[in-house]
């Protein structure tokens, strides 16, 4: 590996008894995490706009967005996160540092060359952010996405290519124009640290360091790691499936209902259940190898006292809501004799809610799972802004205060030596992208529903929210989630509309997520001392570029694969059911279509979920209250309510499946190997993460392209699922479901 190239910048300096000399203390950041962590050195004269900077990042932000888009359909979609790329592309730029001509070309008064000296770390720093423009938060791709795949897949209505295309690119672009106006007040001030980005920064730190020993290069070891996983994946993904799930209570019990509703990994409650497929253990959680254990311990908490106490009682002891007449686990959509909800019945002609249909097939009904992990979702938006007020709020606005009155802190002094981003830039870009937004809700009305004052709406939301969000996620790592929100007041104020309502939260709610994902770039570039101007081309035309990417991988697999995401249609265990779109428009139709008042209002039948937003609210303050009468109890402020009662967010579409391999794995690297094997942790931990996420990717690509395009397959029992069949079954008296025992 290369070594870490700096030089100092000359700065305010004081001269200790032993010689050295020291930054004054005037200048060092406020924040210790920032002191241990970023280097307070930077060379200006490091090349950053390289050919292998834009060669690798091209390639590795069309090759993401490719890839993950892919995986998006998958019942266990794998998303390929930067890590991936920061350590691919690491070996990569050092080859083509040693292979291209060092020749300098003339284009007119500068000087070119493709070889200006070795792969240095902020060439690298712009390819991983290259790479990860378009997805807010790691979601591996354009959230808008998710708008086109339900209107084709489950609506079966039609969207043209260029609204889809508007309406994806608008709202990523919609995100930078919001972060360019907040970056001033979260990116500069020290106090406004961004913990997430520190590891970002450790990782960059790490993998440029000088090699030391006789130990494999960490080059060596992701290469190997990558085949093996590379290898193996083809067990899991063709040969033998059911290994992805291995749910052994249902082998032992092959005729139970009850039995097989406990130990299914995927339909079930999944007790017991474990993988040996990396895809199920990186799939929604992303990967458990960089995950922190407390992190993880949070959740396991979470998760327990949700799936294997609160469920169970609710559904067999209390049978809430006539739990048994529906599947313990599932999101689909029901009728109240257990039926699956007919949705295309209750459309109608203008794409809005026939009420007449929906009358004579009934009230919507939800499994006792979605129904409480709606009621959760509540208490846990509720609990996170009351924990951050009463946990945080003080430290919050005692640095937001420091941030206009503080001095400058080393990095933002080392940041004047590049020219900065002018204002100007980011004002147009706003203008036009909210133009070019209201005419796609005038002129394309009819394909997106959403009337021009829903956008206007949306983008006052966005922008109020931006700063007070990215201001609680730079100080705490926290960040509060309003999608929820936005879907909740649109469906009161515009109900029947199910694209009017998905359109309004991806261009609030969604907006204001990529603008904070963006901001945290911005500090991380500000961390690792890179140009404004390249950081600004970068990320717009990684957004602008994923965006389109994503967008033809969804058209064309929408339009070759038969019957995608329709898991009842699908052949058995067909890869294509798309588990995030399904919980996408199951939120569609009752946000949307049907509305809140007829789900959660007097004309639903879950107005008690309600309630769970007051608890939500009031748990951190009684919490909090606790901490103030006994503060010398230091267990007590470790009570983090958001993430208890989130723990269990990603479910569903993720499984108990998903969750226990999740928490084994990220226990045994993140406590057992980082205690007792610290050193191999910090080589090589990252590096197998990111080894395993990209093997499992290029063979399921491979796999698709060999032989899922020409349908062959093998038929044996390794290849029948997880033998679970029975999961599904509701187990009260009288309800008729094909497939299950009739009581």
């Amino acid at each position: 590996m290369g070594t870490l190239e700096v030089e100092v910048t000359p700065l305010p300096k004081r001269e200790e008894a032993n010689g050295e000399h020291m930054v004054e203390d005037e200048d060092i950041s406020p924040i210790e995490q920032v002191r241990l962590t970023v280097s307070n050195t930077d060379n200006p004269k490091l090349p950053v706009w390289t050919f292998r900077m834009w060669l690798l990042g091209l390639l590795s932000c069309g090759l993401l967005s490719f890839l993950n888009q892919f995986f998006s359909y998958r019942t266990e979609p794998l998303v390929i996160t930067q890590i991936t790329v920061q350590v691919a592309t690491l070996p990569i730029g050092h080859f083509l540092a040693a292979v291209l001509p060092t020749r300098e070309f003339r284009v007119g008064s500068k000087t070119f060359s493709l070889n200006p000296g070795p792969f240095n770390m902020k060439e690298h720093v712009l390819i991983s952010i290259f790479a990860n423009a378009g997805s807010a938060f790691g979601n591996g791709s354009a959230y808008a996405v998710g708008i086109v795949n339900i209107i084709k897949a489950f609506y079966g209505r039609s969207i043209s290519f260029l609204a889809s295309w508007i309406l994806i690119v608008t709202t990523q672009v919609l995100g930078y124009g919001w972060a360019g106006l907040m970056r001033k007040y979260v990116v500069e001030p020290a106090h406004m640290w961004w913990p997430s980005s520190l590891v970002q920064v450790s990782l960059f730190r790490a993998l440029h360091e000088k090699e030391e020993g006789h130990r494999m290069s960490r080059a060596k070891f992701f290469l190997i790691a990558l085949i093996c996983s590379f290898c193996w994946y083809a067990v899991p993904g063709y040969l033998f499936p059911t290994l992805t799930s291995i749910s052994w209570i249902c082998w032992a019990f092959p005729k139970s209902v009850t039995a097989q509703q406990i130990g299914s990994g995927m339909r079930g409650l999944g007790l017991g259940a474990i993988t040996l497929d990396w895809s199920a253990v990186a799939s929604f959680l992303f990967s458990p190898l960089i995950s922190p254990f407390f992190a993880i311990v949070n959740v396991f908490l979470g998760y327990i006292l949700i799936i294997y106490i609160v469920i169970p009682i609710a559904y067999w002891g209390v049978d809430l809501y006539s739990a048994k007449k529906f599947p313990i686990f599932s999101s689909h959509l029901f009728t109240s004799q257990g039926q699956i909800y007919d949705i295309s019945a209750i459309v109608n002609n203008k794409f809005e809610l026939d009420v007449d249909q929906y009358e004579k097939q009934g009230r919507i009904h939800l499994s006792m799972f979605f129904a409480l992990t709606y009621g959760f979702g509540f208490a846990t938006i509720a609990s996170t802004l009351s924990h951050v007020g009463f946990f945080y709020g003080r430290e919050i606005y005692g640095r937001f205060k420091a941030s206009y009155n503080e001095k400058e802190d080393i990095h933002t002094k080392l940041m004047k030596n590049y020219k900065d981003i002018p204002s100007w830039w980011f004002y147009s870009m706003l203008a036009v992208t909210v133009a070019i937004s209201l005419v796609l809700c005038t002129v394309m009305k009819d394909q997106v529903q959403m009337p021009y004052w829903g956008l206007l709406f949306a983008c006052a939301i966005a922008f109020v929210f931006t700063l007070p969000i990215s201001i609680i996620t730079a100080t705490t790592n926290q960040t509060p989630g309003l999608n929820v929100i936005t879907e909740y007041i649109m469906g009161l104020i515009l109900p029947g509309k199910p694209i009017a309502n998905v359109c309004f939260k991806v261009y609030g709610y969604m907006s204001m997520a990529q603008a904070v994902s963006f901001l945290n770039d911005f500090k991380l570039g500000h961390y690792m001392k890179i140009p404004p101007r390249s950081m600004f081309l970068v990320q717009f035309l990684g957004t602008v570029i994923a965006g389109t990417i994503n967008l033809g991988v969804a058209w064309w697999l929408l339009e070759s694969i038969e019957n995608i995401c329709q898991d009842d249609l699908l052949p058995p265990n067909s890869p294509w059911t798309c588990p995030n779109d399904r919980v996408f428009f199951d939120a569609s139709v009752i946000w949307g279509l049907v509305g809140p008042k007829r789900i959660f209002g007097k004309l639903g039948n879950y107005s008690a979920m309600n309630w769970f937003f007051l608890g939500g609210a009031v748990g951190p303050f009684i919490v909090w209250l606790f901490h103030r009468a006994f503060p010398e109890q230091s267990w007590i402020p470790l009570i983090n309510l958001p993430v208890l009662l989130g723990a269990t967010g990603m479910m569903p579409p993720a499984t108990p499946l998903n969750y226990n391999a999740w928490v084994l794995v990220g226990t045994i690297f993140n406590f057992f190997v980082f205690r007792y094997r610290k050193k191999w942790w910090q080589r090589y931990n990252y590096i197998l993460s990111a080894a395993l996420d990209a093997g499992v990717a290029f063979m399921a690509v491979l796999l698709y392209f060999a032989v899922g395009l020409e349908n062959i397959s093998l038929n044996w029992w390794g290849t029948q699922g997880e033998h679970c069949d029975l999961a599904t079954c509701p187990t009260a008296k009288g309800i008729v479901v094909d497939g299950c025992p009739v009581k």
